[in-house]
């Protein structure tokens, strides 16, 4: 009875997890409603707090959930890349779009506007929520040193003796934020200079601007015919000052095979 019950218990969590992410869909996180759910699941309203006690609770796991599959879509197309670090990057950056325009509500949950009246507990949360950062940091630390490498010759040093500028990164920025920069690289074991640190940080915030952008339909829909050829001529560009080479140097950005191409469901008129 017990193994029954858990699979029941799992069952209707996974129910009450995917009208969640249907209301998310038809009516934005702010409108999520417990009540509602239970309606749809022909359950009295207090039923339902058994499997999940309050409207924030269901946030957090939707947020949890969607970090996950964002996080497990890179892992995935990071796995059928090469090891060169800027075709990571590239990779990395595109899967990032894909799924988005795929899951332009779950995207807009985890990186849109704040829903009125909810914290998403930092503790659980945080992992789910910086893995793809920390796959960013990690490769750039991966290029970073290959540059060091093959500029030196010899092992790179520690980020703490190495000179930034030998690895095209510029010069390490000015404390505190320099130590501000290597904490955040040391958190996810990055062996990263606060220049190359600072740089990732930039990167990431454009790849969730423009991403968000297109999601948001901020571009109009007669803006660009091809939205995803759009998005790999900047990320092209985003590249090359990322990784402290001249356009030619530059990783060629491709969709990944079986990725979500076009436009973004729902686009609004631009604001």
């Amino acid at each position: 009875m017990t193994g029954t019950r858990a699979r029941r218990r799992h069952e209707i969590e996974q129910q009450i997890l995917q009208l969640g992410r249907r209301q998310l869909a038809e009516s934005g996180a702010a409108a999520l409603s417990l009540r509602a759910v239970a309606r749809e699941l022909n359950m009295v309203s207090s039923a339902v707090y058994r499997y999940v006690e309050s409207r924030d609770e269901l946030l957090t796991r939707l947020v949890v959930a969607a970090y996950d599959d964002l996080a497990d879509t890179v892992d995935e197309q990071l796995a059928a890349t090469t090891a060169d670090p800027a075709e990571r990057l590239a990779a990395a950056a595109t899967a990032v779009r894909s799924w988005a325009v795929a899951h332009p509500a779950e995207f807009s949950l985890l990186y849109g506007s704040p829903v009125p009246g909810y914290h998403a507990p930092a503790e659980r949360t945080g992992g789910p929520g910086t893995r793809v950062i920390g796959v960013l940091l990690r490769t750039l630390a991966d290029a970073e040193n290959t540059a060091a490498t093959s500029t030196a010759g010899t092992t790179p040093a520690s980020p703490a003796t190495a000179s930034p500028t030998t690895a095209n990164f510029g010069p390490a920025p000015d404390a505190p934020l320099a130590g501000e920069l290597q904490a955040v690289a040391d958190e996810f074991g990055a062996v990263l200079s606060p220049a190359a640190a600072m740089r990732a940080i930039a990167f990431w915030g454009w790849l969730i601007g423009a991403v968000g952008l297109e999601v948001a339909g901020g571009y109009g829909a007669d803006t660009f015919s091809d939205p995803q050829a759009a998005f790999q001529a900047q990320l092209s560009g985003q590249l090359a000052a990322l990784l402290g080479s001249g356009p030619d140097g530059a990783a060629s950005a491709t969709e990944p095979t079986g990725g979500a191409t076009g436009t973004a469901a729902g686009r609004r008129r631009p604001s």
